[in-house]
């Protein structure tokens, strides 16, 4: 009686215990995480926890997927509950400033008017053209709203990283303020050859649709104290007074896009004044040195797998050298500007390279191939013809960089304050410097990028290149904070089994020769068959003798024997791995609990063998 008294206090206390230590992990340890993934994917980076603590008011999210529509797409939904992961843990830590809401968007449902609302997509590819929505809405206190229409799995690195700006944009809704400094005429205006109206850049134009943009020229000696993000274009002979401004500036943690080039092409005023002078080449030695770069503004990057076709004057085809259209695999795949663009077209690169002994972080943004040289620019300028500059081209088997991200620790570029500069006090270090730099402002060109035309009037500007796209990422990531700025490409939480495309290798190899051999002879035979069987026809019959008969059985049984060969060799390419299935699925099935079974009756006997031991004990006293 006594022992089963002792039993049953036992098993309540066991669950009084497992009810406490729910109760304590439900209230306590929420925030407690355990991330056993390769690439933390479902951890938030300490960019977004930053962004998380910088949030001022409430801000509610709705992530809206069609659970029900989607029930027989396994890949879709598992991203579907990888990005609903990721929000809860975003909710969590924010520690109740963020509000989610979880909702599926029925047809004919509120919720589905509610989606269409935010403006978020419906892509038609549920069973038969059922709309999925799988997007992300937000609202924050003074009734903005911010969406992210549709998460594409293609994107699965930059997932983060949508996520934290949408928030951002919610908690700083203050417009971005774009400060562009150029002697360019990027406004429009007549052109000084032809005397014709030009229109402005229509990088300028998108630009201005999407920030406050106020446009400068380099005779100005301060930046506006509002000035959010700074673009230089072409800058030459800058005085110090504006030098010591753009110092300071980028030293205090501002935000600068800088556009060089040892050519430019686009400048019609100097090209006129002539390219020997050096008219139409730029420079920022003075900062650059400070930021620990260094750009060749006297030479042209040639780069013969990445030249563009253009059309030469006699209406033929040729490769320009000068002229390079660089795509995915010459831009940085992990970097938020460049990882979804895929072509960026210029004219007369250059090239930059990091100092010696720099603190500052470095960070390739566009290179050239492999297949890349340099010229002198004045030579370049002289050169009309490309198929001279293909003459003289000469493979240096060396990448060049073209574009580059400089962030972290940074030294003045002056000693002490410029004479005609009324300021006491000045910066003469920073550990935020934030700078991207282009060796090309071609690129900004219309004819490099957006095609023109009329329509009923109206002009039409069609990009056939994604140079906008990165201006207008850039401004954009750039106008954010330094949290957002620093979050890059995570890792993707479906990952390829390497062991798998391992053995697919060997299979392969250890197969594919003997089904080229019976490819082959299946190829020999069918072309004996088809001799045999184009005989001399007679009286419009074809006329066939029982030899030829005889063969052409032959012929195709052999045909049918090859091809049964070929299909039993390319089913043999699937064994190893079907076979390493197997044995997997044995271990997450059958081995993993087993051993867990063990382990549990090894538990028990060991309190088995106790028990006893403190029975006699207890007879003994």
């Amino acid at each position: 009686m006594q022992q089963k008294l002792t039993s049953s206090v036992n098993l309540l206390l066991i669950a009084l215990v497992f009810i406490a230590l729910v109760i304590v992990n439900n209230q306590a340890l929420t925030s407690l995480r355990l991330d056993l993934t390769a690439n933390q994917v479902y951890s938030l980076s300490d960019g977004s926890k930053q962004v998380l603590q910088e949030i001022d008011e409430p801000i509610n999210l709705y992530f809206f997927f069609s659970d029900k529509a989607s029930k027989n797409m396994t890949s879709l939904r598992n991203y579907a509950n990888r990005v609903e992961s990721l929000l809860k843990e975003y909710e969590t830590f924010s520690k109740g400033k963020l509000k989610l809401q979880v909702l599926d968007p029925q047809a004919f449902s509120e919720q589905e008017d509610q989606a269409d609302q935010f403006g978020l997509t419906a892509a038609n590819i549920g069973a038969v053209g059922e709309a999925i929505y799988m997007g992300l809405a937000a609202t924050n206190a003074v009734g903005e709203q911010h969406s992210i229409a549709f998460f594409d799995p293609q994107k699965e690195g930059f997932l983060e990283y949508e996520i934290s700006k949408l928030i951002y944009q919610l908690s700083e809704p203050e417009p971005v303020n774009v400060t562009l400094v150029t002697d360019l005429a990027i406004k429009g205006g007549q052109n000084p050859m032809t005397g014709q109206a030009v229109a402005p850049w229509t990088f300028l134009t998108q630009l201005e649709q999407l920030y406050t943009v106020q446009q400068l020229g380099s005779d100005i000696k301060s930046l506006p104290d509002n000035t959010d993000v700074l673009v230089l274009v072409h800058p030459k002979k800058y005085s110090d007074e504006l030098l010591f401004a753009i110092d300071q500036y980028a030293l205090a943690g501002g935000k600068a896009l800088v556009f060089v080039d040892p050519h430019n092409e686009s400048d019609q005023l100097a090209m006129m004044a002539g390219a020997s002078q050096g008219a139409n080449s730029s420079n920022l030695h003075t900062l650059f040195s400070a930021w620990g770069v260094q750009f060749d503004s006297h030479n042209v990057l040639l780069d013969a797998m990445a030249g563009l076709d253009i059309r030469t004057q006699t209406g033929g085809v040729t490769r320009h050298f000068g002229f390079v259209g660089l795509t995915t695999e010459q831009l940085d795949a992990e970097d938020v500007l460049t990882a979804n663009l895929e072509v960026i077209n210029g004219a007369s690169f250059g090239v930059f390279s990091q100092t010696e002994d720099t603190k500052t972080s470095w960070l390739p943004l566009i290179q050239s191939t492999q297949n890349s040289d340099l010229m002198d620019a004045a030579n370049y300028a002289g050169i009309q013809d490309p198929d001279v500059l293909a003459k003289a081209y000469q493979s240096r088997d060396k990448a060049h960089v073209l574009s580059a991200r400089l962030t972290g620790t940074a030294n003045s570029a002056f000693t002490e304050i410029p004479e005609k500069i009324q300021q006491s006090e000045m910066l003469t270090s920073t550990n935020s410097l934030n700078v991207i730099v282009v060796g090309d402002t071609d690129l900004l060109a219309d004819r490099f990028w957006v095609q023109q035309s009329n329509f009923f009037g109206q002009t039409i500007f069609t990009p056939f290149a994604n140079n906008g796209d990165f201006i207008n990422n850039a401004v954009e990531n750039l106008g954010g904070s330094d949290a957002l700025i620093g979050i890059r490409s995570r890792g993707v939480l479906t990952r390829s089994f390497s062991k798998v495309d391992e053995l697919t290798v060997i299979a392969e190899q250890k197969f594919r020769d003997q089904e080229q051999i019976l490819q082959q002879q299946l190829e020999e035979t069918e072309q004996q068959l088809l001799q045999l069987q184009n005989q001399q026809i007679e009286g419009g019959a074809l006329v066939i003798t029982p030899e030829q008969q005889v063969a052409i059985d032959e012929f195709m049984q052999k045909k049918i024997t090859i091809r049964k060969s070929l299909r039993d060799v390319r089913h043999q390419l699937d064994k190893d791995i079907e076979s390493l299935g197997d044995r997997l699925k044995m271990l997450n099935i059958a081995l993993a609990p087993l051993l867990l079974i063990l382990l549990l009756m090894v538990i028990a006997r060991l309190l088995r063998t106790k028990a006893p031991q403190t029975m006699v004990t207890k007879e003994v006293l």
